[in-house]
């Protein structure tokens, strides 16, 4: 399917009036560099424009220091030539007429090390959980669907969408081992991938060698998964009314930052219960957001668990215990839970949880906004004006560089 994320990109900037030049990655979910584009065509060398601060908007994905390293010690290069790259990472990705020496990186997550890298190198962070105004977006429909209903005997224990592994996402294939270990994959409606990126995943080189699987069979448990990259922008219904619990399977995992994306407030949409894989936190971030998690229904501990191998044991340990308990226990307990599903589906469609997340959005941007204008942009002026003046793209603009020269010395 497509998804026309450009208009989220337009409505933010609307919100700012306009006062932002947004740089987006399209195709969207692209991690390339040359694909950081601006969202607005303008007028090259325009000193209007240039006065702009830059928003580079990699909020969809996870960041990822590892993307862009290899850029940085080009950087000095690239200001000295008649380069076709856009200059790279945050600061550098904007057109070569900024006068700001930073920009602002607007991104998705919390306790971020790969954001404190960005930081380091020329960003000014600007935090908002995109991933809650898409998925309100993606999942409308949950509001009203009458075949949503709420099931006593469903004929799954739980749910889970299990279709990449590559990547930050490899500790699914130890989920899957571990399914297969403990006797739980026929109390679960999921699949499993044998490749993904062209890959076998009995080929696969992992990251953390403590998630490294043993098993070389895991295509003889599970159905083939038949899903594509847009699965997780829609919902099946029928999912929901077959299943008790859904276990989501996050795309970040073993790391420290808070990163949830569509597929943690798909079963909110949906009115379903949750157990969250992700990273240590994910349910305190949920709550922070006026959600209800199920504490009170079974051991939420495993949120709180560091190592991300005893983290994931526990999370199956879990679900052990709930398969096992009798079916009269089961009954009373999806009481309890639909009380707390309701609640977070109510609020998951409220006015004010949209408020939220776009008054949060608002303030960090004109904190962030705040700070790049405080900036002493003249030094950064200096170190790049003789490549200005030499650089053959600006023979004949000697009036637009004067008037540059102006304008840092009056507003630094």
């Amino acid at each position: 399917m497509s998804v026309p994320l450009d208009r989220l990109y337009h409505f933010l900037n609307d919100l700012c009036d306009g006062n932002i030049l947004y740089h987006r990655y399209l195709p969207h979910g692209s991690r390339k560099i040359e694909d950081c584009t601006l969202l607005h065509p303008i007028e090259p060398y325009n000193l209007e424009h240039s006065i702009i601060p830059r928003m580079i908007c990699h909020d969809q994905e996870s960041l990822s220091k590892h993307d862009f390293e290899p850029y940085v010690n080009l950087i000095p290069r690239l200001w000295q030539q008649d380069s076709v790259i856009p200059r790279c990472v945050t600061k550098h990705i904007a057109e070569k007429m900024s006068v700001h020496s930073s920009d602002l990186l607007l991104h998705s997550e919390k306790n971020s090390q790969d954001l404190s890298w960005f930081e380091s190198h020329g960003s000014i962070g600007v935090y908002w959980w995109c991933h809650a105004v898409i998925a309100r977006d993606w999942y409308r429909y949950a509001e009203h669907d009458p075949n949503l209903k709420s099931k006593k005997t469903p004929k799954n224990n739980f749910l889970i969408y299990n279709r990449a592994w590559s990547g930050l996402r490899e500790y699914r294939l130890k989920f899957s081992e571990l399914l297969v270990k403990e006797d739980l994959v026929t109390h679960c409606q999921t699949t499993f991938s044998t490749e993904d990126n062209t890959q076998h995943y009995t080929q696969h080189k992992f990251t953390n060698h403590n998630l490294q699987i043993q098993a070389n069979d895991l295509e003889k448990y599970f159905l083939p998964c038949q899903a594509d990259a847009a699965a997780s922008a829609d919902y099946t219904n029928n999912d929901y009314n077959n299943a008790w619990i859904e276990v989501v399977l996050e795309t970040v995992f073993d790391d420290t930052k808070l990163h949830l994306t569509e597929k943690a407030l798909r079963p909110i949409a949906c009115r379903q219960p949750f157990i969250l894989a992700a990273t240590p936190g994910s349910l305190e971030y949920l709550r922070s957001y006026g959600f209800r998690t199920f504490g009170d229904c079974w051991d939420e501990s495993y949120d709180t668990i560091a190592d991300p191998l005893t983290r994931l044991t526990a999370i199956v340990a879990l679900m052990k215990k709930l398969s096992q308990l009798p079916l009269v226990e089961k009954l009373q307990l999806t009481d309890q839970l639909a009380q707390i599903c309701e609640h977070n589906h109510l609020r998951f469609f409220s006015a004010d949880f949209h408020n939220q997340v776009i008054d949060e959005f608002c303030t960090n941007v004109a904190a962030g906004v705040e700070k790049i204008t405080k900036e002493k942009s003249y030094d950064y002026c200096q170190l790049r004006m003789p490549w200005f003046k030499n650089s053959k793209e600006f023979i004949g603009c000697e009036d637009l560089i004067q008037q540059m020269e102006t304008w840092f010395k009056h507003n630094s």
